[in-house]
């Protein structure tokens, strides 16, 4: 790969946001766009086959399946083929799935679409962080948390308009609706994706999981970073109204001041890892994350949870982007290998744990339960070091 020097020979970075930046920001807000216009439709899926609650938990399980399953597979593609095919193909195949869980008229064909729907959703969520490194690496510049910002702005903008536009379309014209977005922002995107190829070293890699246990332990940084958010997202509401009394409407206040702090940071996470290092910005981030959990699980009221989970967002908003990027550029091994690893272990936190959650605070609290969350970040904390890896997006590939 090409790199800039300056008259002494040093390395420089390239400009701050190129197109193939630009393709890459929004194949991450494709993806969100997608998800969070899914969160609409659940009620609708569940009604159109008739679903229990249990039924639908049932469901949901098989999209999380889908999702780790077909993660570790879309790595080994990226290892052989490069990011760049196996993003486009991801995503091709991805975009009419929104069509078709809503196109279900039974059980088994809801499992099926749902399945692929979480499925390729991850398969093109590991292959547009895998190019997010590639681009990282071609700029020498940190992108990593702008690209998650979009993803977060992309799920705002589904789930805000997704239910207005099924009142208005009906599922079926929403999903058509979708999908044509999509598809015309992939139109967009697809020229100015950076083409990747395996490098050499990549190519004699044999397509398994590796025994290495560096891709692991940043996988569980992203995992115990990850599990605070898909605690927040499902029970912050449920906490805030029953522990807490505060009304049906103020109670949708927990992941909102989470969300929004944490898409906020995202768009000024990269400058402050640019800055700072990843290593010092992950700790930073880690003690903002315990202590905002801590003040959200002890608030004697509303308020001072909101103010929690506020600062919770502004911690755990740059964790994941900087565990994404350590595990794009471990030392000798395929970013879509490492990247593999870390988004299966990092999402079965949020797509998990919630479950496990619920099970938990039926016997104490959730309280309790946000209190106790926050000590994974002592875990975080004391591995933190291995974010020197995410520095290396400025290194020149062999």
């Amino acid at each position: 790969m090409a790199e800039t020097t300056n008259d002494a020979g040093a390395q420089v970075r390239g400009a701050y946001f190129t197109r193939t930046r630009a393709a890459v920001s929004i194949l991450f807000f494709i993806n969100g766009l997608m998800m969070g216009a899914w969160a609409p439709k659940i009620p609708v899926f569940a009604k159109a086959l008739s679903l229990s609650e249990a039924h639908l938990g049932i469901m949901l399980f098989v999209f999380g399946i889908g999702s780790l399953l077909l993660m570790p597979i879309a790595g080994m593609q990226i290892a052989r083929f490069g990011s760049s095919r196996v993003v486009q193909v991801a995503a091709l195949l991805f975009i009419p799935t929104i069509i078709g869980i809503t196109l279900v008229d039974s059980v088994w064909a809801g499992a099926v679409a749902i399945f692929l729907f979480g499925g390729l959703g991850g398969a093109m969520d590991v292959a547009m962080n895998a190019n997010a490194v590639e681009v990282e690496r071609s700029m020498r510049r940190s992108i990593m948390s702008s690209c998650h910002a979009f993803w977060s702005l992309g799920g705002l903008v589904g789930a805000a308009t997704g239910g207005l536009l099924i009142a208005a379309l009906g599922a079926l014209g929403h999903a058509f609706l979708v999908a044509g977005v999509a598809l015309a922002l992939l139109a967009i995107a697809r020229p100015m994706v950076l083409v990747d190829r395996p490098h050499p070293s990549e190519r004699r890699e044999r397509a398994k999981l590796p025994l290495s246990p560096l891709p692991w332990l940043i996988g569980l940084v992203a995992l115990f970073s990850m599990i605070p958010e898909g605690a927040i997202l499902d029970w912050g509401a449920l906490y805030l109204g029953n522990e807490l009394s505060a009304s049906t409407a103020l109670s949708g206040f927990a992941f909102a001041a989470f969300s929004l702090a944490m898409a906020a940071m995202r768009f000024a996470g990269d400058l402050v890892r640019d800055r700072l290092g990843a290593v010092t910005t992950l700790r930073l981030c880690t003690v903002a994350s315990f202590i905002g959990l801590v003040i959200a699980g002890q608030a004697p009221n509303v308020t001072i949870a909101l103010i929690g989970f506020g600062i919770a967002g502004i911690g755990i908003s740059n964790m994941v982007p900087i565990a994404f990027s350590a595990g794009g550029n471990i030392p000798g091994l395929a970013p879509g290998i490492g990247l593999s690893v870390v988004t299966t272990l990092g999402y079965s936190g949020i797509l998990f744990a919630p479950s496990v959650i619920g099970f938990i605070a039926e016997y104490t609290s959730l309280s309790v339960v946000y209190t106790a969350v926050s000590l994974l970040n002592l875990v975080v904390l004391a591995l933190s070091g291995l974010a020197r890896h995410a520095d290396r997006v400025g290194e020149a590939r062999d």
